[in-house]
């Protein structure tokens, strides 16, 4: 690889997104789209910004804005969210083993 496409490598996976599209919100946010879209419809969630005649993103910043105005939950999560499956059991994708080193685990 020559050092021209190697730097063109580093800065892409240096720099933050600005503008993020519908999916990428979904994902940020945990939410599904058609939610998005209806917090959005009832403002409650923030606009979307036109990024050329034909497109619709999102400031991640105003995205993260939004998340950190957010309540904090005085409920705790269902025991079948987050690292447990169903009926809470672990999800083996989810979970890295308690003996296993993490830093060694994503080598």
């Amino acid at each position: 690889m020559d050092g021209k496409n190697m730097s063109n490598k580093k800065r892409q996976s240096v720099l933050k997104p600005i503008m993020i599209d519908l999916e990428a919100v979904a994902e940020i946010t945990g939410l599904s789209e058609s939610t998005v879209q209806s917090l959005i419809r009832a403002n409650d969630f923030p606009k979307p910004r036109k990024a050329s005649a034909r497109r619709s993103c999102w400031l991640l910043r105003e995205i993260e804005e939004w998340a950190e105005s957010r309540p904090v939950s005085d409920f705790l999560p269902p025991p079948n969210t987050a690292a447990g499956g169903r009926n809470g059991k672990p999800n083996s994708q989810n979970v890295l083993p308690i003996t296993q080193d993490p830093q060694k685990a994503r080598a």
